[in-house]
């Protein structure tokens, strides 16, 4: 049994926890990453788990020796968005003088990167005995107890240890839960046509589908849809599929051919009610979760490493609640803005009778319509009061998606918010 006092223990060596470990080796702390599940060594198989970065991140992770040449990385630098009827938006990175707008790559060869940047370091120490216990000190020394009887005390426990986190039920951190209705359907395919770096985005009767590119002639697809046509997704054979993401895409980049099956995932959003205590944080999906279709998660988890790396490097005590306090106000503008943003982009596009899964049937109109007026003669709100509001939200927000794409200032804003 070992009984063993340091700085900083990181619960979790996903890409958030991983990233932070790295940022921190050569820091004034001694750090310990605790991951019973480390990862092996990247498969030639696809990863279906593949990510939009942010160019601000990977820049960042680029500083920290993590985007090496065994990723499998696919700029973007284009992004064409399409209404439902006939709106749309479409950001180029020539037009905001970017290099480009994100970059694509698969979780697994990410993860593995970030953990060769210490596979020879002394610090962090790494740690594959899982946790089975806190006991939470006063004044911010905690105490995990692991598997095989030792412990590791800190002075700062730091909870990446996902959207479920182990670390959070022991703090008794509770948290705001919205379920979205909808999974996430993943899948990689092979392309007719080069996508050229283009990504694509289709607000869809049944949700929201996307076209993130791969290197080569592939792309990785998330098509986000009620739980029912996600089921019917997945039940398809893999030609089946691709001829039905093909189709739904509007063949923009022609036929295409499955490289990986289909996967779900439930789509929620989640915040925590508390992102520090003395001696705690909570870090990317531990703490706040966002709908997809922003493609913003993964990229909130590597600002929150990036800022608490810079705020832990002048040294002095990790868990001291004032400079952590600190560092939960400063990030929880930027996740509580992109949770309205994506919640808002959902409700908009998301209304109930235009979200019903396309295999499915209409919802039975009621047995009498309520009765309205208008003025004698004028014909232009004829219609159930329920088709009249689907009428005037799809015209609104194909209005508001033209004027954007012609007010350049704005285009721009967007872009610029979207490549921190």
């Amino acid at each position: 049994m070992v009984n063993e006092a340091c700085d900083i223990v990181i619960v979790g060596g996903g890409l958030n926890g991983a990233a932070l470990a790295c940022a921190l080796r050569h820091g004034p702390h001694s750090v310990v990453l605790l991951e019973p599940k480390p990862p092996g060594a990247p498969e030639e198989n696809w990863d279906p788990r593949v990510y939009a970065y942010s160019p601000g991140n990977v820049n960042w992770i680029k500083s920290l020796g993590g985007w090496g040449e065994t990723l499998r990385a696919q700029a973007v630098y284009r992004m064409r968005i399409h209404g439902d009827a006939g709106g749309g938006l479409d950001f180029d990175s020539l037009d905001a003088g970017l290099p480009e707008l994100a970059w694509i790559a698969e979780n697994g060869r990410l993860q593995s990167a970030l953990w060769n940047t210490f596979a020879d370091s002394p610090n962090p120490r790494i740690v594959t005995t899982p946790a089975e216990a806190i006991t939470w000190g006063s004044g911010g020394r905690h105490t995990l107890r692991l598997a095989d009887g030792s412990t590791l005390t800190t002075r700062l426990l730091v909870a990446a240890d996902g959207a479920n986190s182990w670390v959070r039920q022991q703090a008794g951190i509770g948290f705001l839960l919205e379920d979205y209705h909808h999974v996430g359907v993943v899948a990689n395919f092979a392309t007719e046509k080069p996508h050229r770096g283009a990504a694509w985005q289709w607000f869809r009767a049944d949700g929201v589908l996307a076209y993130l590119p791969l290197p080569g002639k592939r792309i990785s697809m998330v098509w986000s849809t009620p739980p029912e046509h996600a089921a019917e997704l997945r039940a398809l054979a893999p030609d089946e599929l691709a001829r039905r993401v093909a189709e739904a895409g509007r063949h923009a980049l022609g036929e295409l051919a499955c490289i990986t099956p289909a996967a779900g995932f439930p789509l929620k959003r989640r915040l925590a009610d508390e992102w520090v205590r003395p001696g705690l944080v909570l870090l990317g999906d531990t703490a706040h979760t966002v709908h997809p279709l922003a493609g913003q998660g993964v990229n909130l988890g590597f600002r929150d490493s990036r800022l608490l790396a810079e705020v832990l490097k002048s040294g002095g005590d990790p868990g001291e609640i004032g400079r952590l306090t600190a560092y939960a106000a400063r990030r929880r503008e930027d996740v509580v803005s992109m949770q309205f943003v994506t919640g808002g982009l959902r409700k908009l596009f998301g209304h109930e009778t235009l979200c019903a899964p396309s295999s499915g049937k209409a919802p039975e109109p009621p047995d009498k319509a309520p009765t309205l007026r208008y003025p004698e003669g004028d014909k232009s709100f004829l219609g159930r009061p329920d088709e009249r509001l689907e009428s005037l939200i799809r015209n609104m927000r194909n209005l508001g998606m033209n004027f954007t794409d012609h007010f350049p200032p704005l285009t721009q804003a967007l872009m610029h918010h979207a490549v921190l």
